[in-house]
């Protein structure tokens, strides 16, 4: 575009300003016009040429876009499904708190049992009346 400007500027800048014997299109320019439409006349097809081409590139993006969104969409659904299906299997495995709870609690029913039991004391009451509790042994 530039280019075409700069070729426009210089020709008329010479069909004007120079010596009227080298002066080769007179001022209305007659043969400019001529080239202009000359040019305008096969840049026109090549213009719409591209144009019709990038449609097509934009239609054959917008598939891929669709293609791409769908595949979005079905890979979201997806991991929805496989994370609520984890949350559902979390929920019955034991958890690290409810294990050490249970150890807990099993560590303290050990002690308790590991502890010598001591026999019961008898009361001052129970020793006055005279009865005695003898432990039967096998025998």
């Amino acid at each position: 575009m530039l280019d075409m400007t700069g070729f426009v500027i210089a020709w008329v800048l010479w069909n004007w300003l120079a010596p009227a014997d080298s002066r080769f299109d007179p001022f209305p320019f007659i043969f400019l016009t001529l080239m202009l439409s000359l040019q305008a006349s096969y840049a026109a097809p090549l213009i719409l040429l591209a144009q019709n081409r990038q449609e097509n590139r934009d239609r054959v993006a917008l598939e891929e876009d669709r293609r791409r969104a769908e595949q979005t969409k079905a890979d979201t659904e997806y991991l929805a499904r496989e994370l609520a299906a984890l949350r559902l299997a979390v929920g019955e495995v034991a958890t690290r708190d409810y294990l050490r709870r249970e150890l807990e609690e099993l560590r303290e029913t050990l002690t308790e049992l590991q502890q010598p039991q001591t026999p019961p004391r008898q009361d001052a009451a129970s020793k006055s009346d005279g009865s005695e509790r003898r432990s039967k042994r096998p025998g």
